[in-house]
């Protein structure tokens, strides 16, 4: 009996883990608005450019179109995709509008078997086939290969494949910034820095909603289903409504999170935890430079942060650049003294630079100059600070002979 009865009570003990388990699933689960479906029915189905190089034409583009186009061509070429999400800042701007940020590129998620490297070709094919549909008429659209059209309107190609992460992207152009994103995963560790872009929306219903071609209304209209992969879905969506930064385990973070978390800042989004953040902050240091130990791999990602993150924001980023400064220096632990210096000389120089674009560097007439001796100065006679008071007016930009 005894034995019995032990065997019913771990049975139990399994059935409240698995219904525990399936409780917290639910709970990052979400059924969207009429008002969240419009918003999102209007990402779909709005015109993107895909701008080519050179003399190629720029390609009008429907993301419901070139989704749709991609997973028939896939199923075609025996790649099962399990479901098709909008990730990332896009799914938020469908959850919550006018949050203080516009969304830029448009990134979409077709969750994919993996098993074998040679998928990524096939998936990499299937793409710039698609392109092809969306040429103008009276191209001549035999002689264009794969290669030329990955040279035309291909921006950034990514293979990952290891043991923990199986996926690519393939990236869109679009000089406004607005890149259309497809990425292709089997598994990966990590799939949000913040609980504000943690959100994936389910587009499959949608999807299947636009092959019968009814009309869309408020009463008649698919049933859509969104997941926040920080964990609590009203949890998160009641940071990004009320502007709140919160995250886990920023150390996973490829760069830790550090460009994300400043971007944020300067966008009036405050941490939950002041002192939490503060400990956070140098966990985000710590992850960037690990990543990015040196400093020409630091000026290219910054830079390519600043181009694709600020555009038409060209104001905000000297802001940025200074509370990134900030952050870098007063959470620094990891660095060398030399190091350390020079990261932050890279911020400040590019933030000199960001005001010379915008032609706001201040007037340089009658300035008065500071220098500071170096520490092994030990003349009695000689002040802690040179003071250099220059009376004569100095043009901003002197002439090059």
């Amino acid at each position: 009996m005894s034995i019995d009865g032990s065997l019913s009570e771990e049975t139990l003990t399994m059935a409240n883990m698995a219904e525990a388990s399936n409780s917290s699933k639910s709970e990052s689960y979400s059924v969207l608005t009429w008002e969240q479906v419009s918003r999102l029915n209007e990402v779909l189905s709005e015109p993107v450019p895909i701008h080519g190089r050179g003399n190629f034409p720029t390609l009008e583009v429907r993301l419901k179109d070139i989704v749709q186009k991609v997973r028939n061509r896939l199923a075609e070429s025996d790649i099962q995709v399990n479901d098709i999400r909008l990730n990332g800042s896009t799914a938020s701007h469908v959850l919550v509008k006018d949050i203080g940020w516009s969304y830029k590129d448009l990134d979409v998620i077709f969750r994919v078997d993996l098993p074998q490297e040679t998928e990524f070709q096939v998936i990499k094919k299937v793409v710039l086939s698609t392109l092809l549909d969306f040429l103008p008429e009276g191209v001549n659209k035999e002689k264009i290969t794969h290669m030329t059209l990955k040279e035309a309107y291909v921006q950034k190609l990514v293979k990952v494949y290891t043991e923990q992460d199986r996926w690519s992207l393939i990236s869109l152009s679009n000089n406004n910034g607005r890149n259309v994103e497809l990425k292709f995963v089997d598994s990966i560790r990590r799939q949000f820095e913040f609980s504000v872009d943690s959100f994936q929306i389910i587009l499959d219903s949608v999807l299947s909603y636009y092959d019968s071609e009814k009309p869309m209304s408020q009463h008649f209209y698919p049933s859509v289903t969104g997941e926040s992969m920080y964990g609590d879905f009203a949890v998160a969506l009641d940071h990004l409504r009320n502007k709140l930064i919160a995250t886990k385990r920023p150390e996973e973070i490829r760069g830790g999170g550090l460009l994300k978390y400043c971007n944020l800042l300067v966008r009036d989004f405050r941490p939950t935890d002041k002192e939490e953040f503060k400990a956070l902050e140098r966990y985000m240091c710590s992850r960037f430079f690990i990543d990015f130990p040196d400093i020409g791999e630091q000026q290219r990602k910054l830079e390519a942060y600043l181009q694709s993150h600020f555009v038409g924001e060209e104001k905000s980023k000297y802001d940025y650049l200074m509370i990134l400064r900030r952050v870098v220096n007063e959470s620094t632990v990891c660095l060398m003294g030399h190091e350390r210096r020079q990261t932050l000389n890279l911020i400040s120089l590019t933030a000199f630079r960001v005001l010379a674009e915008q032609n706001v560097i201040p007037d340089a007439s009658n300035v008065t100059c500071y220098y500071q001796p170096a520490p092994y100065v030990r003349d009695l006679n000689f002040s802690n600070y040179y003071v250099a008071s220059c009376n004569q007016s100095i043009p901003t930009w002197l002439p090059c002979n």
